[in-house]
């Protein structure tokens, strides 16, 4: 996109390129805990999992939110949720169960995204 032009807003949660990236961030998570140990599965299995479809699910429900502050503060609990996965990556690799680089790049730059989306909101007439 060049400078000037503007973007049509967005129809969908879908159609956020914020969504789009923690949806794949989940996707990732979740081929990467496959390889977990087997006794991980009800714990950071699981827990990496819940935490990080939780960041792409409280984008979605943020979406249809009618109140700018209803917004933020769901986007506010997607951001705690994705405090938590980061720290889950840590773990994962500090147990030497997986290589976290790529995920940790991937999660920073949802991170970042959703800062500028939270500020973008609250800069519209909060």
């Amino acid at each position: 996109m060049k400078q000037g032009e503007h973007r049509e807003p967005a129809k969908s949660f879908r159609d956020l390129i914020v969504w789009q990236k923690s949806h794949q961030l989940a996707l990732a998570i979740y081929k990467a805990s496959s390889s977990f140990p087997k006794e991980e599965i009800f714990g950071l299995t699981s827990q990496i999992r819940r935490s990080s479809v939780s960041v792409a699910a409280n984008i979605a429900e943020a979406f249809k939110k009618r109140s700018n502050k209803d917004k933020v503060r769901i986007l506010n609990i997607s951001q705690g949720s994705l405090s938590e996965t980061e720290y889950f990556l840590m773990l994962a690799h500090d147990l030497q169960y997986v290589d976290t680089s790529a995920l940790k790049i991937n999660a920073d730059e949802v991170g970042r995204i959703l800062e500028g989306y939270i500020k973008s909101i609250k800069n519209s007439s909060y």
